[in-house]
């Protein structure tokens, strides 16, 4: 067993885990995270638990940030807002087919990284010139798809939650249309999209569990009976784990439990066959 805590770098983003160590934050203390570019503040959003599973490899949480990180923070904040401002302005006056969607500073190296997103390449040389002279700093422009970009801003997916990728999801996978026919999904654009316009990514991660529940669930099309009487299953509903049949006795629709479109005793044959009906025969 070991201890874990979580932590984010802005108000409802996505988690880091880390080891505590010896610290022992509570929820929202300011805590030191160790990066690349040295330790940075993050806010603690699970305090340190134990945990049954072994995690090894995360980073160790560096300590309670002090008043002098906090105002650094603070600056770094401020900066990457100013060059946010000045990077749309000289985007606007030299005619670029660009949206700024993020800005990273690193004060140690006096480094500004400009994300943007656009329909096409773009050639920015001149504007990285005008940036790094207006900033007095270097300055990198990193172009990003629409995936990353909406991790990036983040925000309310059709599900009504907070969006997979800008809270909780590490890596991008391949989502095929296949995944939403399988999961019994209209293939339309509108229903199977996410808020980056690609198809959504709990499509990816949801897919084993509807293959799994569509092999012990009555498929679409199967006569069975239910407590209301005998029917044909029209429809499947997973995440209830519950079909939807159509009565023969007037047409009537009704959602029951999958477990009960068949007695009990169907369910014992279909788990043991022919293994059953040989003990009775001997007793």
């Amino acid at each position: 067993m070991g201890m874990i805590m979580a932590v984010s770098f802005t108000r409802y983003g996505r988690l880091y885990y880390l080891d505590p160590g010896e610290h022992s934050p509570k929820v929202g203390d300011k805590v030191l995270v160790p990066t690349d570019a040295g330790p940075e503040v993050a806010e603690c959003v699970w305090a340190p638990q134990w945990t049954s599973e072994e995690v090894g490899g995360l980073p160790v949480c560096a300590g309670i940030a002090s008043e002098e990180h906090l105002t650094r923070d603070e600056g770094n904040k401020r900066r990457r807002a100013e060059a946010r401002s000045v990077s749309k302005r000289l985007i606007k006056r030299h005619t670029l087919p660009m949206k700024v969607v993020g800005v990273d500073y690193t004060d140690a190296e006096n480094v500004y990284t400009v994300y943007f997103s656009a329909p096409q390449r773009v050639d920015f040389r001149a504007l990285v010139r005008d940036l790094a002279r207006n900033l007095r700093a270097r300055v990198e422009l990193r172009q990003i798809g629409p995936r990353d970009e909406a991790r990036l801003q983040g925000g309310i997916g059709p599900c009504g939650r907070d969006l997979c990728c800008a809270t909780f999801l590490k890596d991008f996978e391949p989502v095929s249309v296949r995944m939403a026919k399988d999961q019994d999904l209209p293939v339309n654009p509108l229903r199977i999209a996410g808020a980056c316009g690609r198809l959504m990514c709990c499509l990816k991660y949801e897919h084993p569990l509807y293959l799994d529940a569509h092999s012990r669930m009555p498929r679409v099309g199967l006569k069975v009976d239910t407590p209301e009487g005998a029917g044909t299953v029209v429809g499947r509903n997973v995440p209830s784990d519950s079909v939807v049949v159509r009565l023969e006795d007037g047409g009537r629709r009704c959602a029951c439990p999958s477990a009960s479109v068949c007695s009990p005793r169907k369910q014992h044959d279909a788990a043991y066959g022919d293994t059953a009906k040989v003990g009775d025969g001997g007793a």
